[in-house]
């Protein structure tokens, strides 16, 4: 495997992995930390793995933080230096992608990856800018896409205004998307984006960690559980999970996800959820956890009859997955990647989103049944074997090999600095932020922002 891994001068293959609010050492749980640092953070692991020597490139959120730090074998985080060295909400990370893209353009220029992959639409942004002068090839992974967000969020989305029109021109603009599911490729189509330049490679799984055989956390006898983890966001549907619960006598509800328990009471959406169990008369019976650390959530998982899945909508739905993968059947919205990673009626059951009744059915009959979760369990632990992160790793990689080796810009030098990009350049959207006049002075005034 290592021998496929080596780039045309015989080294090992260098990929250049940029996830500006989404770092691979975050703490899981807040509003803007989620799937999509599990998934770099897995992704980066598990390439590190196959001989590729990796760099996270992530916006610095602490002023304590070193510029490099060693992260698992081949694989280093850069924290880069663009905008306040504090946390920022990711909507509010525009302005300072063309700082990021100047730091991004001086680090490869002298020491020039193979591949760039960027992940979220303001990353494949800086990315691009970055990487175009430098003639470096460029995946992309939106993880979710803004006209989705729009179409279910609508004057609630807080997405900045250009990032629809941006996600359709980074389609047309890099050398491959990687897709993680067939809806999201309909969707691209549907903006227009190139079928052929699309490959469906799906969010991963750390099958080692998330199996049915673990230990399993301890739990109130004489109750049936059911297991939500997800942020405290609206959109994630955990309000109607609760109000599911009085058709669901016995049984108890927990939620793990959002800032530290002591810090619950100051969380608008923990106190939201609160208020609605206390008056649906369910409030002993929904218990809110907080952020549960990564290794905790294997057991969480495991001791659950049912883990119920039920957002607005969901690109991937990464619990589903690792829910699966420890033999425990979902409870899952027919929506996004759900609908595809969570089999009806064989590893779990769909439900239409914002239906509490129908999640209250789904619910009671599989915990009424437990043969029938016994046997959607077998089923989803098997299912759940295709997401494992050595496959997913390899799919990724022989995508960045494909991209590698049919782009021509492969062949550049590090070390030669080709002609900045031009504000005024095509690729650009009306309304998006230019990046500076050059790399190294990516300090000039973005355009406007939501």
């Amino acid at each position: 495997m290592r021998s496929a891994t080596r780039s045309a001068a015989g080294r090992a293959m260098r990929i250049a992995m940029v996830s500006e609010h989404a770092s691979p050492l975050a703490t899981l749980g807040g509003v803007d930390s989620g799937g999509q640092n599990v998934h770099v953070a897995d992704l980066a692991r598990a390439l590190g793995r196959l001989g590729v020597t990796v760099v996270v490139h992530t916006r610095r959120d602490d002023p304590t933080l070193p510029r490099r730090t060693r992260f698992a074998p081949g694989v280093e985080v850069d924290h880069v230096d663009a905008g306040p060295p504090r946390p920022v909400p990711k909507d509010e990370l525009l302005p300072f992608m063309p700082d990021f893209a100047g730091e991004l353009f001086r680090a490869w220029d002298e020491r020039r990856p193979d591949v760039v992959h960027s992940h979220f639409w303001m990353s494949g942004l800086a990315a691009l800018w970055a990487a175009r002068p430098l003639e470096l090839p460029l995946v992309h992974t939106y993880h979710a896409l803004g006209l989705v967000k729009r179409r279910h969020q609508g004057c609630h989305d807080t997405s900045p205004v250009t990032r629809i029109e941006t996600e359709a021109m980074l389609a047309g603009a890099v050398d491959r998307v990687l897709a993680t599911t067939a809806d999201e490729t309909v969707e691209l189509v549907g903006q227009g984006a190139d079928l052929d330049r699309i490959s469906v490679v799906p969010c991963g799984v750390d099958l080692a960690r998330f199996r049915p055989d673990g230990p399993s956390e301890p739990r109130r006898p004489g109750r049936r559980r059911v297991v939500v983890v997800s942020r405290l966001v609206e959109r994630k549907g955990i309000g109607n999970v609760i109000a599911a619960l009085p058709s669901l006598p016995e049984v108890e509800l927990v939620v793990a996800g959002g800032p530290p328990a002591a810090l619950l009471d100051h969380d608008d959406e923990a106190r939201r959820f609160r208020r609605l169990a206390r008056s649906l008369g369910v409030e002993d019976r929904v218990e809110l956890r907080g952020a549960v650390p990564r290794p905790d959530v294997p057991a969480l998982l495991r001791s659950a009859d049912v883990v119920a899945c039920c957002p607005w909508y969901e690109p991937f739905g990464l619990v589903a997955v690792e829910a699966m993968a420890c033999g425990v059947p979902v409870v899952a919205s027919a929506v996004g990647g759900l609908a595809e990673s969570v089999l009806h009626e064989v590893t779990g059951v769909h439900v239409p989103p914002r239906q509490p009744e129908s999640i209250a059915a789904a619910l009671g009959r599989l915990l009424a049944d437990e043969g029938e979760r016994r046997a959607m369990g077998a089923a989803a632990h098997r299912r759940a074997q295709r997401f494992g992160w050595d496959r997913v790793a390899t799919q990724t990689l022989a995508v960045a090999r494909e991209v590698l080796a049919s782009s021509p810009r492969s062949t550049s030098t590090p070390g030669s600095r080709a002609a900045p990009i031009s504000p005024s350049a095509s690729f650009i959207p009306v309304g998006a932020p230019a990046p500076a006049s050059t790399p190294a002075s990516a300090s000039s005034t973005p355009g406007s922002q939501q």
